[in-house]
């Protein structure tokens, strides 16, 4: 079509590019720890919001009350967090600041609030080198204090400080994009996923071919000296290190479209046809992968096309994101503290990046 706009991320490529909200995280690296909350807000009122689950050992909170079927439409925030079920624990510090804040649905005559805070939860349990180190709802409090509208922070912070997705560091990342529409979308995951998110045989991120522009140019094919290291890594690795039950990928899709719960619910399954892309396998009996969706609701309610391009959109915007916790992880070892010790990507293959500035 004559004048049409190509779809490009938005000014800071990341889910705040969806006016209204902010990002938080609490990053609790120091000795002994490797685990942490990411919150994303949502505008005072409140966004419209869905969830699909599709991993077999999930651990979340209020995913029932946002069926479309029940009454509550509005979400105030999604908490995402390391700990295992312990880390839902994070999701009351947020409730409480917001209910601080008089940000909740509204009690009627009463004149109070409750904040609706669904939250999920990845597994990094004894990855600092000390078992019982799990967010608390003070981290919840301090990643909630911590949010706002600037570029998000990515790699070894917050939700994604104890990740790993495959024989890597993983951690958080982030992408956005604007539609021909002028609709934003935008996605925020916390990669800790059993499957690797880079194609064994070349080395590169599987989904990296999905990146808008030259958003992803800068990352080449790893030489075959970095290839052979990296395998060589892999094969003498401990059999443990691949032990069920240290998975899961949870993350946040947005928009500032006007969509009901079944349609955040909808763009919730699709999006995770964007974890399908980047991530191999997914949705094992080990993760507990796990996408909400929230629709802000400043632009107009799209029509069937619109939506299907806008639910494509999210998915590769997952995909982009998992990319972007991928590059953005840093190396660490704790094995002598008891942990465990984990190389980014970029440290395994340095020569892929020969090309970034």
């Amino acid at each position: 079509m004559s004048g049409a706009v190509a779809p490009r991320p938005g000014p800071t490529n990341s889910i705040v590019d969806v006016a209204g909200l902010r990002v938080g995280h609490c990053t609790r690296d120091e000795p002994g720890w490797l685990t942490g909350v990411t919150v994303v807000l949502a505008p005072p009122g409140g966004a419209v919001g869905g969830v699909d689950v599709r991993g077999g050992g999930p651990g979340t909170r209020e995913t029932d009350l946002l069926d479309p079927r029940n009454l509550v439409d509005r979400v105030h925030a999604v908490v995402l967090g390391g700990g295992s079920a312990f880390g839902l624990a994070a999701a009351d510090g947020v409730m409480d600041a917001l209910a601080h804040d008089g940000v909740g649905w509204p009690m009627g005559e009463l004149g109070h609030v409750v904040p609706i805070v669904p939250a999920a939860i990845l597994f990094d349990l004894g990855r600092g080198g000390t078992w019982g180190h799990r967010p608390s709802a003070e981290d919840g409090r301090a990643a909630y204090a911590s949010a706002s509208a600037d570029a998000v922070e990515q790699g070894s912070v917050g939700a994604g400080t104890g990740a790993k997705v495959g024989g890597f560091r993983g951690g958080v990342g982030s992408a956005s994009v604007v539609l021909e529409s002028g609709t934003t979308v935008a996605a925020l995951v916390a990669v800790n996923a059993v499957g690797s998110a880079v194609d064994p045989a070349t080395g590169i991120p599987c989904a990296v071919g999905l990146g808008l522009g030259d958003e992803l140019a800068h990352v080449g094919r790893p030489s075959a000296t970095d290839l052979e290291a990296a395998r060589a890594l892999a094969q003498a690795a401990p059999a443990s290190a691949g032990r069920p039950g240290l998975a899961t990928t949870i993350g946040v899709i947005a928009t500032d479209a006007t969509l009901t719960k079944a349609q955040c619910q909808k763009a919730s399954g699709v999006g995770h046809d964007g974890l399908a892309r980047a991530l191999k396998p997914v949705h094992t009996l080990f993760d507990g992968d796990t996408l909400f969706t929230l629709a802000t609701g400043e632009r107009p309610a799209p029509d069937p096309v619109e939506q299907t391009l806008l639910m494509e959109a999210g998915a590769d915007c997952v995909a982009r994101a998992i990319v972007h916790a991928l590059l953005a992880a840093t190396s660490v070892d704790r094995s002598a503290e008891g942990g465990v010790a984990l190389r980014s990507w970029s440290d395994a293959f340095p020569s892929a990046l020969s090309g970034q500035g």
